[in-house]
């Protein structure tokens, strides 16, 4: 059996199998630096403080 190299397996695969992901990926980006950009910084830091706590980091 041959094995592929990452960009052989990329090249064969079809339009879609690539985009789909791809556009996924720059959807969801945008979508986290609009939403930062119009959160107000206390609700962002009170956001990233519950997170914080609820997975058990440290943060003070």
């Amino acid at each position: 059996m041959k094995t592929q190299t990452a960009t052989a397996a990329i090249q064969t695969l079809p339009k879609t199998g690539v985009m789909a992901p791809a556009l996924l990926a720059l959807t969801m980006g945008l979508g986290l630096i609009v939403l930062a950009g119009h959160v107000q910084a206390d609700a962002l830091h009170d956001a990233a403080h519950d997170v914080r706590h609820a997975t058990g980091f440290p943060c003070h």
